[in-house]
C-alpha cells in the first residue's frame, strides 16, 4: 500500500523518523541517536525490526528503551519478517517515513558484508532520506561540521536545503558545499577531438560554470546561524569528496540520492555513491528529493 501523502512532499521537515533496529552490539547507541534527533526535529519516531519477534528480543528492546528514557507510549515498535531491504523500504513507504536512521560500517570486510549490503540496498532504492551513522553514541553525536556535495544536479539544491534544515535542528555550526571538478573525466571526453588550447579553454569554462552553479544554489539558502563555505576540489566524483570529508574531519557528509535504480552497468562501473559507501569517511545523509521544484522553499532560519 502506498501512502499518497508522500507524493510531492519535500525532503524536509522530517515529520516521521524511522530507525532500523538490529540487535547488534550498537543497539543502544543507534537508538539513543534516533531519540535525540527525533526530539530535535519534533518528529514522530517509529522503530522497525525485520525478523522474528521473540520474547528475548522484546525484553531486550523494552529494557534498552527504558534506559534511554523512551516510554512505550511515546513511540511505536513494528516487527515484520522478510528480506531486510524490501521490507524496510515498504515499512517506510506505508508509514510515511521522511528519514530512516540506521547504523553503518565505515569499512566492510567479509564478515560484515551482510550489514553493509543492507545499507547499500537501502541507499540505492529508498524513497525517503537516509542517515547512516558510523559512530553512534547513546548520548548523541555532536553534528557540528557538515560537508555537502554541490554537484550540478536538480536535486542538489534540495540536498543543501535539507542539510541546512537538519543542521539547524542539531546545532551544526559550519557547512561546506564542495564542488567536485572531474578533471580525469573531462580529459577522457576531449582527448580525441580537441587541441590543447581548446581543451584548456573548455576545461576552464566548465570549471567556472560548476563553481558558479554551486554559488547560485548557496545563495538560495537561509542558513541562519550556520556558516556556509564554498570549496572546489579536483578528482574523481565520489573519491574526491570522500577524501575531503575525511581530511576535514567532517561529522556528516550529505549527498543526493541516486537518480535511478542501479543496473548492471552501474555494478560494473561503480557510481560515485558506491565509492563513498565502500569506505565511509563519517556519518552520511542521503537526501531523497521526492519532487524537484525549480524554486524550492527556503528552510526556516
Amino acid at each position: 500500500m502506498n501512502n499518497p501523502s508522500l507524493k510531492g512532499r519535500p525532503p524536509y521537515p522530517f515529520k516521521t523518523i524511522g530507525v532500523a533496529v538490529a540487535f547488534s552490539p550498537r543497539l543502544k547507541e543507534v537508538l539513543g541517536e534516533a531519540i535525540i534527533i527525533a526530539a530535535a526535529c519534533d518528529a514522530r519516531l517509529l522503530l522497525f525490526h525485520v525478523g522474528r519477534k521473540t520474547p528475548h528480543h522484546e525484553t531486550t528492546l523494552r529494557e534498552c528503551c527504558q534506559r534511554l528514557g523512551l516510554s512505550s507510549q511515546a513511540t511505536r515498535i513494528i516487527w515484520q519478517d522478510g528480506n531486510p531491504v524490501p521490507t524496510l523500504l515498504n515499512l517506510c513507504k506505508v508509514n510515511g517515513v521522511d528519514l530512516l536512521i540506521l547504523g553503518a560500517l565505515r569499512r566492510e570486510n567479509l564478515f560484515r558484508y551482510y550489514l553493509g549490503s543492507v545499507a547499500r540496498g537501502l541507499s540505492r532504492a529508498a524513497k525517503c532520506s537516509l542517515l547512516l551513522l558510523t559512530e553512534p553514541k547513546a548520548n548523541g553525536t555532536s553534528f557540528s561540521k557538515f560537508v555537502i556535495c554541490g554537484d550540478k544536479n536538480p536535486k542538489t539544491i534540495h540536498t543543501i536545503n535539507a542539510a541546512v534544515y537538519f543542521g539547524q535542528n542539531v546545532g551544526a555550526q559550519e557547512i561546506t558545499v564542495v564542488t567536485e571538478l572531474d578533471q580525469p573525466g573531462l580529459a577522457m571526453a576531449m582527448a580525441d577531438h580537441s587541441t590543447a588550447g581548446q581543451a584548456l579553454q573548455t576545461k576552464s569554462q566548465m570549471n567556472s560554470e560548476a563553481i558558479s552553479n554551486a554559488h547560485d544554489m548557496i545563495c538560495l539558502c537561509a542558513p541562519g546561524k550556520i556558516t556556509i563555505k564554498e570549496k572546489t576540489i579536483p578528482g574523481q566524483p565520489g573519491h574526491a569528496i570522500r577524501q575531503y570529508a575525511e581530511s576535514s574531519h567532517a561529522d556528516l557528509l550529505a549527498i543526493n540520492s541516486p537518480d535511478t535504480r542501479y543496473g548492471l552497468i552501474d555494478r560494473i562501473f561503480p557510481h560515485d555513491l558506491e565509492h563513498i559507501l565502500e569506505d565511509l569517511p563519517c556519518s552520511m545523509l542521503i537526501v531523497h528529493s521526492r519532487s524537484c521544484q525549480t524554486t524550492p522553499n527556503r528552510p526556516s532560519p
